[in-house]
């Protein structure tokens, strides 16, 4: 059958994906542009009602009850200052007690706080440096940091419950013989420092009351374990006396020097980023062997590594100046 000129004018020669011609009649044309207009027609109410739906459900959110969050406070940490979180066991003389801590100092407690801390660090954001001791530690946040819009409250609870977790989850690594007989407890508060001297003189305040009360625990558990004394005729010893002086009862009594007691007892635990070499061991194959070989792999990683060590005086902040770096 021919087609006449009109027609065959109006009739398009295309291309398949194959690369054969195929013709479109002026009718298939007019049937596709009408199914286009059908199609828009349809995206067009689609999206009316999506609109309407959506409209509908924001509406619906907005309750009688929202108010009640007119009642939260604003924590909002002063910007471009330093954020501390310091965490205190919950009356941990009564569960030093019951867990048979050895007096006046328990190393396996000590590293157990350690690693808590280090978790801390690992899983939460912008902790530049921690200092631990007895059953306190204390986290020092970036003064930039901008974590969970620098929320208080996110702060402190993000730490304490992710250390008091730790806390449970590592216990028989460091207490292998001594069961957990009842979960432990943290308190935490939030300190903001606008400077770096005002942080350096907090981290010298706890590493200063860390001295002060292992020198007196020391000396105090001496003349309990030692002497034979009752707590309450040690404590009444003690009494009045000042750092020489206790210093002088160790030495001459119980030929104990106090300058050689371990630097963890003395000086606390500061826990800083560095970087620490992995040695791991990695089975190679190579294309003709049947069996691999072993290789040993060491990898260079950044963790936060405990320093006994002393922060008063200049020498570790100069040592270490990227903890207080402006940019940090």
């Amino acid at each position: 059958m021919r087609t006449s000129t009109t027609a065959r004018a109006a009739t398009k020669r295309h291309r398949n994906f194959r690369g054969e011609a195929f013709l479109v009649l002026p009718s298939a044309g007019r049937m596709w542009s009408a199914c286009k207009v059908k199609v828009r027609d349809c995206w067009a109410v689609t999206s009316v009602t999506l609109r309407r739906c959506l409209k509908l459900g924001a509406a619906m959110a907005k309750s009688k009850f929202e108010y009640v969050r007119n009642f939260e406070a604003d924590d909002t940490c002063l910007a471009h200052c330093w954020v501390v979180v310091r965490l205190d066991g919950r009356n941990f003389h009564r569960f030093a007690e019951k867990h048979n801590f050895a007096k006046p100092n328990d190393s396996r407690a000590l590293h157990l706080m350690t690693k808590c801390a280090q978790t801390v660090m690992t899983e939460l954001e912008d902790i530049v440096i921690a200092y631990g001791q007895s059953d306190e530690y204390s986290f020092v946040f970036k003064r930039k940091s901008n974590w969970f819009k620098r929320r208080a409250s996110k702060f402190m609870t993000h730490v304490a419950s992710q250390f008091a977790s730790s806390y449970v989850f590592y216990w028989r690594d460091y207490f292998e013989d001594q069961p957990l007989l009842y979960p432990p407890g943290f308190d935490g508060r939030v300190i903001v420092y606008p400077n770096n001297q005002t942080l350096k003189d907090y981290l010298s305040w706890r590493q200063a009351d860390c001295h002060v009360n292992n020198l007196y625990n020391t000396v105090f558990w001496a003349l309990v374990q030692q002497s034979g004394l009752t707590p309450v005729q040690a404590q009444e010893r003690l009494q009045g006396t000042l750092a020489a002086d206790k210093n002088e009862i160790l030495f001459s009594e119980f030929n104990i020097n106090y300058n050689n007691e371990p630097l963890m007892y003395r000086k606390g635990t500061v826990l800083i980023w560095q970087k620490v070499g992995e040695v791991t061991t990695k089975e190679v194959k190579l294309p003709a062997e049947i069996e691999g070989k072993k290789m040993v792999v060491t990898r260079t990683r950044i963790k936060p590594v405990p320093l006994y060590c002393d922060i008063i005086g200049d020498a570790f902040w100069k040592e270490h100046p990227e903890i207080l770096d402006e940019d940090s």
